[in-house]
């Protein structure tokens, strides 16, 4: 084992954990992670005072999953967060860290879901709850036994649980879990209240005490822009028309991303290549190669992957996925601002990631403003600009060097100046538009937020005022070549179009335009799929799971 693994191995974690820790991009234990591990692992309560963003939320998941017992289908472990957003993350980060483990299932219990789901994949056997006070006790009014099987309790954030007002609601909760619990609490302050909690119901805990240390990236010129998941490669590719760069990294989490992302930027014509783990050392440092000496300018990488990574003509970082910590950001952006020259890092951000982009301002100390995606204008002047700058250096001597042959073309051709000059224009730009109408139409649709109420781009209305009215419409007439196909999950699932194209997208290797209308009613939503390969389709898909719920996509009957 190399040493950048050593730290987490000698942790005495299970090595399906470590496997997938490492490829999440960490490289070794954070300060918090170092010293409760050992201690939750021994069996211990603890209490944990440690900042959001210190890496905390490893620092118990890690142990925890290593004591769970798969073969149990049971709640064994409960996670208590204060807010909704606070409970899906802690959830995704239990089933990344779990990837390599079969058989451990996940449930994030929070209001504003329906709660009939939420009880019953409790009752199938989740070995781990994550949950909001609120929601929780709203289940044991209805089965007070469903915590009975807990054996690990973790608070995380309970300073902001109480600050909400949840101090009744844990008392419940802990009445309703084994007093032979093992319990930690983490909480970024230990006020008066949180130590009547910690007196009342941990039983000789440890301390675990995390400054958290300002880290501060003042020389890049940072700035994010929200969008929705699958359209990350298009606002990427209308970003890149824009800015001036030398060169670039990309950063996103899978391997199938950086080939993704790699492959759609090399159609458009960039000198660009992947950088995963599957990637052999001799070709990851022909690749590195290549980026220093200017025969590639993108390199779409992982975290793991770009480790040591060090190019001084780096002028760029694109953060397309969201790193899982303050500190992989830092790192990432790092990459770029090198040895006195400028650099700017750019972060793509999607609504359930707003959190995660408050806490790394908050730790970096920075405000990392909001930019906008260029419009048809903003492109139009940069690809004009581009090719002003590479014929400037020709026009010097060009007349010199090709104007009899100019004069012969014209004769030849029997055209003006003008057309001949127009004609090799076209030819040299490859027909790329460079009109603004015509820009304006090739300009991949990027939806950008809007304040609830507001219309997006794709002129929808982000509220959902007119589900009634979706629930009775019609089905629209079917184009030629396509079949609709039916999902029970619905907008009272929290469902968007926008969720299903990117599960389709992603998971069914479809090309955007192979998929139809998106019609999401309040109990189920209908796709427009192509009828050629349908049932291959559906198998693919059968296992995809959108906002942690199963797509089950069928063919719909109408008559």
């Amino acid at each position: 084992m190399t040493q950048e693994t050593g730290g987490f191995a000698a942790l005495d974690l299970n090595p399906n954990i470590v496997a997938a820790v490492l490829a999440t991009g960490y490289e070794e234990p954070s300060a918090i992670q170092q010293q409760s591990i050992p201690i939750i692992l021994a069996g211990h309560d603890m209490i944990g005072q440690a900042q959001t963003g210190t890496g905390k939320t490893a620092a118990f998941a890690l142990p925890i999953l290593n004591k769970i017992d798969v073969s149990k289908r049971e709640p064994q472990a409960l996670i208590l967060a204060p807010t909704r957003e606070l409970a899906l993350q802690v959830a995704t980060a239990f089933e990344t860290y779990a990837k390599q483990m079969p058989g451990v299932n996940v449930v994030a219990v929070y209001g504003g879901a329906p709660m009939g789901p939420q009880l019953r994949a409790i009752r199938n056997g989740a070995q781990i709850v994550v949950a909001t006070p609120g929601r929780l006790c709203d289940h044991l009014r209805r089965d007070e036994k469903v915590l009975s099987t807990v054996q690990y309790l973790v608070l995380d954030e309970a300073d902001e649980m109480l600050k909400l007002g949840f101090m009744d609601d844990l008392e419940v909760i802990f009445d309703a879990i084994p007093a032979s619990r093992q319990t930690v609490l983490f909480s970024a302050t230990l006020p008066s209240s949180i130590r009547s909690i910690a007196e009342r119901h941990l039983r000789e805990p440890k301390h675990v005490k995390i400054q958290s240390k300002t880290q501060t990236v003042t020389a890049i010129d940072q700035a994010h822009l929200m969008v929705h998941a699958d359209q990350k490669i298009p606002a990427v590719l209308r970003l890149l028309e824009v800015e001036e760069f030398d060169a670039l990294i990309a950063f996103v989490r899978t391997k199938q991303a950086t080939l993704d992302l790699a492959a759609a930027l090399e159609a458009k014509g960039y000198k660009a290549a992947a950088l995963n783990g599957d990637i052999a050392q001799n070709q990851r440092e022909r690749v590195i190669d290549s980026l220093k000496d200017g025969r590639l300018d993108i390199v779409v990488a992982t975290d793991v992957a770009a480790r040591g990574l060090d190019v001084p003509r780096i002028t760029h970082v694109f953060n397309v996925d969201m790193p899982y910590d303050p500190e992989s950001y830092v790192h990432r952006i790092g990459r770029t601002g090198r040895a006195g020259r400028d650099g700017r890092a750019l972060l793509l951000v999607t609504p359930r990631e707003r959190r995660m982009l408050q806490v790394i301002e908050r730790v970096t100390g920075q405000k990392v403003a909001e930019a906008r995606l260029p419009n048809a204008q903003a492109v139009l002047d940069a690809r004009i600009k581009k090719l002003t700058n590479s014929l400037a250096p020709l026009v010097a001597e060009a007349e010199a060097t090709h104007g009899e042959l100019f004069d012969r073309l014209t004769a030849d051709l029997g055209c003006s100046a003008r057309a001949l000059a127009s004609a090799l224009l076209r030819k040299a730009t490859n027909g790329q538009a460079l009109d603004l109408a015509a820009v304006e139409r090739e300009q991949p649709l990027v939806p950008s937020f809007a304040p609830r109420g507001e219309r997006t781009e794709r002129g929808e209305r982000s509220d959902r005022g007119d589900r009634g009215d979706r629930e009775r419409r019609a089905p629209l007439p079917l184009a030629e070549g396509r079949v609709r196909c039916r999902t029970a999950l619905g907008a009272r699932d929290g469902i968007a179009a926008k969720n299903l194209l990117g599960a389709i997208l992603n998971e069914g290797g479809l090309a955007r335009d192979a998929i139809g209308r998106i019609q999401v009613r309040d109990s189920f939503s209908l796709i427009e799929l192509p009828e050629d390969g349908l049932e291959k389709l559906l198998s693919k898909l059968k296992d995809t799971r959108v906002a942690g719920k199963q797509l089950k996509l069928r063919r719909y009957r109408e008559d």
